[in-house]
């Protein structure tokens, strides 16, 4: 199911959540919606569910105006952090809730819905735990449950609200390996709301990496964090470092001094350079970037020193194998492999 989301406004006591927001989800894709608390991600998802409606624009499912249909109407299957389980039920009366509840005139049959439950218990590798109640699983287990709760009922979209927020980091990077085989296997629209970029990063088809209610850019993973079209996507995907800079003579500038980098098409004047800690050399020559290590830390089998660069005082951070010997008060010198310049804010 391809899911349009066009023009949409949505305010909360006339204060704007969303700004004129237009997304387009493709059939089949597992798209995740990207940022920080407050950027309008969960927002957006509730109103593709029909947990809110727009204040201006619309949502269509295909090519159906679903802007003012209710969440039955647009069948749609939710996970949410907290498992939502019913606790008085056995799992597989979890699973089988959504179908049980259906009118009359649209529910399977007693059998039909008991062979799908089973048949989802296997998909999500619990099977033999039909008979168990959610107080007798673990985090990850109940999480498995509710989503195949959510496939219970074949939805035309499944959103996703941080399923695994509330589980710790070794069960989610396990949960987000499954979680990316079953989608390819069902092959659902499924729409993913997280904070957290790794997750985004190893999950998804497509990004939308959104702040303050907007859409800052939208592509795939590799496009994203390679070439960040803002300040705000270069600082929040991955590890960043940003430094004041001069255009000038076509090159750029720190403390009066050329540091080798070229300006390409930047105009004079004022700007941001803004790299990755891991994608630096380290170099002697003129034209670079020196500082003082001011501090070092390990970060897995990389050391990543703080250097302060200039007499102003401005930090950034670069990774060096952790066999190197550079300690406080160490000079390096060093120069970006890849980089983006922004305009100075």
């Amino acid at each position: 199911m391809e899911v349009r989301v066009q023009n949409v406004r949505k305010e909360f006591d006339r204060f704007p959540a969303l700004h004129d927001v237009s997304l387009d989800i493709h059939s089949g894709e597992l798209i995740a919606l990207l940022g920080p608390s407050g950027s309008g991600k969960t927002t957006l998802l509730r109103l593709i569910a029909g947990l809110e409606m727009p204040t201006q624009g619309k949502i269509f499912f295909g090519d159906v105006d679903a802007s003012e249909k209710s969440v039955q109407e647009r069948n749609i299957g939710f996970v949410f952090q907290h498992y939502a389980l019913f606790r008085h039920m056995t799992i597989l009366e979890n699973i089988s809730f959504g179908l049980k509840v259906r009118p009359r005139s649209t529910r399977p049959p007693s059998g039909e819905i008991r062979r799908r439950a089973m048949e989802l218990l296997d998909l999500v590798q619990l099977s033999g735990l039909e008979k168990r109640y959610p107080n007798q699983l673990s985090g990850g287990q109940r999480q498995r449950v509710a989503l195949a709760r959510a496939l219970a009922i074949e939805p035309a979209v499944l959103l996703l609200d941080e399923p695994f927020g509330a589980l710790d980091a070794q069960v989610r990077r396990e949960l987000r390996k499954w979680l990316r085989e079953i989608h390819d296997r069902t092959g659902h629209t499924t729409v993913f709301v997280t904070h957290d970029q790794e997750e985004a990063l190893e999950l998804s088809d497509r990004l939308c990496v959104m702040s303050q209610g907007k859409i800052e850019q939208v592509g795939t993973p590799d496009t994203v964090y390679d070439y960040p079209t803002s300040p705000f996507v270069f600082g929040f995907i991955g590890e960043s470092s940003t430094l004041p800079v001069v255009v000038e003579n076509n090159e750029l500038w720190v403390g009066g001094r050329a540091i080798g980098l070229p300006a390409g098409d930047a105009k004079p004047g004022n700007a941001r350079l803004f790299f990755r800690p891991h994608d630096v050399d380290l170099i002697e020559a003129d034209a670079s970037l020196a500082g003082v290590v001011t501090t070092a830390r390990r970060v897995g089998g990389t050391r990543r020193v703080e250097l302060e660069i200039g007499g102003a005082g401005h930090l950034v951070e670069v990774d060096l194998p952790f066999d190197h010997p550079a300690g406080e008060k160490t000079r390096l010198s060093f120069r970006p492999r890849r980089w983006k310049l922004f305009p100075a804010e």
